[in-house]
């Protein structure tokens, strides 16, 4: 693990609880209609202003306060409630307490426990839609906002991905309220060297203005995600800031904070905000009613290193290299296959997988996007369709009812699609549960989501009908073969 992934800290996840205690390592956070803000295109095609130093004395002067006018109103505290359970001691997983008192002695008995955590948010639709980090209300019970001018108004969660530590919420009364929305910018115009502020809740303190430039761009290694690829900023970004906005001198949203490095749990001027483009994305599909649905790329890459670069002929050891392709997918329909190199899409360079991740994320379903790949020191273009992965017909789900032991789980074969976000080969063969109703005998026995099962009493899973004929059976013993966060495991349960 390196330093940086040691040392970073969520802002959310280490937001306030109570008054200032930080839960968690990793994050900070803490005729038309006239368009709204959010249906501003997330690629914004606007003449870009020439940048320019300070000129002269007067225009090192020059205040941040009309900007900061214009976009405060739009930045909101987010209040998480969490119900937790409890030990009511500390000795409670104690061998030798547990052997004195009991192991059912009320001593050691679990009570809910209510904590809060402090974040912000960023009102991105009129209609009383925000954006906040999904640690920042991750297994909350109940979430609250409160305005610039410190109304508070419940909220729901409409769309939570964990993929991208994004949420999405909506204010449940918002009728007769003045919302301000930011609109958003293109992120790919930010270049290293441009003002930003950020604006949040730090410490929750009140809402609070910094100012920086941006330090870096498409910053990985951040976080463990598929769509890691952040501005890095030297703005101050405390504990309470997670979810606020990073904004340019426009008053547009570029970012949302979301992570900073340090040792202390306090800024040390470098922190790390999600680019407005990939905020866009979700925050469209909260709009649209809550589902998120990606391209599928249909391709397995990985990095590209110094000797594979020279091995490649490549110029440089940068790109995606493609090193397994779905048979019938997006990827083999565009011509591509195993050893080819992805440099650029759309025209803007590909630096490693989680580029080409971030860049295909935020393209429109039903489009293209044209690739520029390498393949044997030859450069060419392919165009590759921008599609959803496909969905499984019912005859590939099963889901078993009846007196067995299997009963309550739902089960899927194992396409393409599903094998690669299991993180199995694409032509890997099994049943994935899907789904496990509670209190079901499946659950009793020990199934859960994502388990791969390969075989029962030594039949191989390789369809949802197989699947279905044999856990349906009445057996007095069950011999079940299934892989787990990686792992195989060999099972024995009753019948």
């Amino acid at each position: 693990m390196t330093l940086l992934q040691k040392s970073v800290l969520a802002l959310a996840g280490l937001g306030l609880l109570g008054a200032v205690a930080w839960a968690a390592v990793g994050r900070p956070e803490g005729g038309q209609a006239p368009p709204t803000a959010l249906q501003a295109p997330a690629r914004i095609e606007v003449a870009q202003a020439e940048r320019q130093v300070p000129q002269s004395q007067e225009q090192v002067q020059l205040s941040f306060a009309p900007v900061v006018r214009q976009v405060a109103p739009s930045v909101v505290n987010v209040y998480a409630t969490r119900v937790e359970e409890r030990a009511v001691s500390p000795f409670a997983n104690d061998p030798f307490f547990q052997r004195f008192f009991g192991q059912n002695s009320p001593f050691f008995q679990s009570r809910p426990r209510e904590s809060r955590a402090l974040g912000s948010g960023v009102i991105v639709d009129p209609s009383g839609l925000i954006l906040t980090n999904s640690h920042v209300v991750s297994g909350a019970t109940d979430i609250r906002i409160a305005l610039a001018d410190r109304r508070e108004f419940a909220v729901d969660l409409v769309l939570d991905d964990p993929d991208t530590d994004l949420s999405v919420l909506r204010i449940r009364d918002s009728d007769g309220v003045d919302l301000p929305a930011l609109t958003f910018a293109d992120s790919d115009q930010l270049q290293v060297g441009d003002l930003v502020l950020a604006i949040g809740n730090p410490f929750g303190v009140g809402q609070t203005v910094t100012s920086g430039i941006v330090s870096a761009l498409a910053r990985t290694g951040v976080e463990a995600s598929d769509y890691e690829f952040f501005i890095q900023t030297d703005a101050a970004i405390n504990p309470g800031n997670s979810g606020g906005a990073l904004v340019d001198l426009n008053g547009r949203l570029v970012g949302i904070n979301t992570a900073i490095y340090s040792r202390t749990g306090g800024s040390v001027g470098i922190g790390f905000a999600i680019p407005s483009n990939m905020a866009a994305v979700v925050a469209q599909a909260g709009l649209a009613g809550g589902e998120i649905v990606r391209p599928w790329f249909g391709a397995k890459t990985q990095a590209v290193s110094a000797d594979i670069a020279n091995s490649l002929q490549l110029a440089s050891p940068s790109g995606a290299m493609i090193t397994d392709v779905a048979p019938g997918g997006p990827a083999e329909r565009a011509g591509l296959r195993s050893g080819d190199v992805v440099t650029a899409i759309d025209g803007t360079i590909v630096e490693d997988p989680s580029a080409f991740n971030f860049r295909l994320a935020t393209r429109q379903l039903g489009t293209e996007a044209r690739l520029t790949v390498s393949r044997g020191g030859q450069s060419f273009e392919a165009v590759l369709p921008v599609e959803a992965p496909p969905q499984p017909d019912e005859s590939q789900i099963a889901r078993i009812t009846g007196n067995t032991r299997f009963a309550g789980a739902t089960g899927q074969e194992l396409a393409p699609a599903l094998a690669q976000e299991q993180g199995l080969p694409f032509d890997a063969r099994g049943i994935v549960i899907t789904a496990i109703e509670e209190g079901s005998p499946a659950e009793a026995m020990g199934l859960a989501t994502g388990d791969v099962i390969l075989s029962l009493n030594g039949a191989e899973m390789t369809d949802a009908r197989t699947f279905a004929r044999t856990a349906s059976q009445r057996v007095r013993t069950w011999e079940i073969v299934l892989q787990r966060e990686g792992r195989v495991v060999r099972t024995y349960v009753s019948g």
